[in-house]
């Protein structure tokens, strides 16, 4: 069993306090270290305050897109995202800010943006084997496996998003 506590305090270190559930409020970082002491695998922590496995999105596809508040393109996707997260069940949206803002920052701007998705406190991309983009928007999207199967780079719509997943469904 101390082996298995070791390895939750190395992964919380290594994913950061915040990931594992010690942020701000500090009380949950019991129940991450737990959870991950069992197996649960890295934990995403989001804007409102809960926290996700990331092994729990396997079984549909999951599109994490990078955006700032400053970039236009951005501003003009979001709705786009949010009507494909609302639309789909097999689907599911995650934003991350590009700027790395902290939560008491990023909470205005994405409500500002009218960000209905989930927005990840801390930059997932390590746990997730991503390269920071270079451009934005980006978006990765990848299979009910959780394999990356597609970098979609610049504005996307409804559509596009929809013929990605589709598309890469069909591959």
């Amino acid at each position: 069993m101390p082996d298995r506590l070791l390895s939750a305090v190395l992964l919380c270190s290594a994913l950061g306090l915040a990931a594992c559930g010690a942020g701000e409020g500090g009380g949950d970082a019991p129940a991450a270290s737990e959870a991950a002491a069992a197996g649960a695998g890295p934990t995403l922590t989001f804007l409102d305050g809960t926290s996700r496995s990331v092994d729990s999105y396997r079984g549909g596809w999951l599109v994490v897109n990078y955006w700032a508040e400053w970039c236009a393109p951005c501003r003009e996707e979001i709705p786009e995202l949010n009507a494909l997260d609302a639309a789909r069940d097999d689907v599911e949206v995650i934003g991350v800010n590009f700027d790395a803002l902290a939560p008491a920052e990023l909470a205005p701007q994405a409500e500002a943006l009218g960000i209905a998705f989930p927005v990840a406190v801390d930059d997932p991309g390590a746990v997730l084997g991503l390269t920071p983009p270079e451009v934005l928007p980006s978006t990765y999207l990848f299979d009910p496996e959780g394999n990356l199967v597609a970098t979609l780079v610049g504005p996307q719509d409804e559509e596009s998003l929809r013929a990605a997943i589709d598309g890469a469904g069909d591959a």
